[in-house]
Formats: structure tokens, sequence, C-alpha cells
């Protein structure tokens, strides 16, 4: 009963909705090089570990060529699991690789989860 009240107010929907959208919004960002505006999904907590200024230190504008989200399930009402695919390059070769996050919620919203 609580989790089917915690999703009545997700916009879109269910919460793997949301993620989904947030996430692959997320990634679009990466691939444009706007990393300013990928960073604003960070979670707050992830946020405290990492500045923007260092975490956009650490990235490579036109590394990534495409992203898209595959896969979200959430394993509880505040935690979700999200595969996606990436397409970067390295060495000259274009790649495809999977590529795990995870997501929770923070307030009323969904944050993607740093990993260290």
């Amino acid at each position: 009963m609580l989790f089917l009240a915690s999703c009545a107010g997700v916009p879109g929907g269910s919460p793997e909705e949301a993620v989904k959208e947030r996430a692959q919004a997320r990634w679009d960002d990466m691939v444009k090089g706007d990393f300013h505006a990928a960073y604003e999904y960070m979670s707050p907590s992830s946020k405290q570990l990492l500045s923007e200024k260092i975490w956009t230190q650490r990235l490579r504008k036109g590394f990534w060529k495409a992203a898209t989200v595959d896969k979200v399930e959430c394993k509880s009402a505040n935690a979700c699991d999200v595969s996606v695919t990436i397409d970067y390059e390295f060495q000259g070769m274009r790649t495809r690789t999977p590529l795990h996050e995870n997501w929770v919620r923070e307030g009323s919203e969904w944050w993607y989860l740093l990993r260290g």
C-alpha cells in the first residue's frame, strides 16, 4: 500500500518510467557535453562527495557518441537499477558497451547515485 501511494505522485506514472526519463536525459546531456546539466542529476549525497568542478575535470567532451537507457528495475520504492548501452570512441574505434547505474529517491525526486 505504501509503495502504491509513493507511485501516485511520480510524474510520468511508475517509478520505472520516471527514472528512465531522467536517466536518458542525463545521458543525453553527457553525449552533448553539457556536464553541468548532467551533474544536476546527481543525488545530493553524491554532490557532497564530489564537487562539480572535480567531476567535470574528469570528463572529456566528445567521448560519448550515443546512449540508450534499456531497462529500469526498481527493487524498492526508493532504489532502481538502470541498464544503459553507451557508444563511445576509444583509440579511434567506436565501441558499444553495457553500463549499470543506481538511482535513488531522495525527497520527492529520483537521482543518479555516484558509485565509488
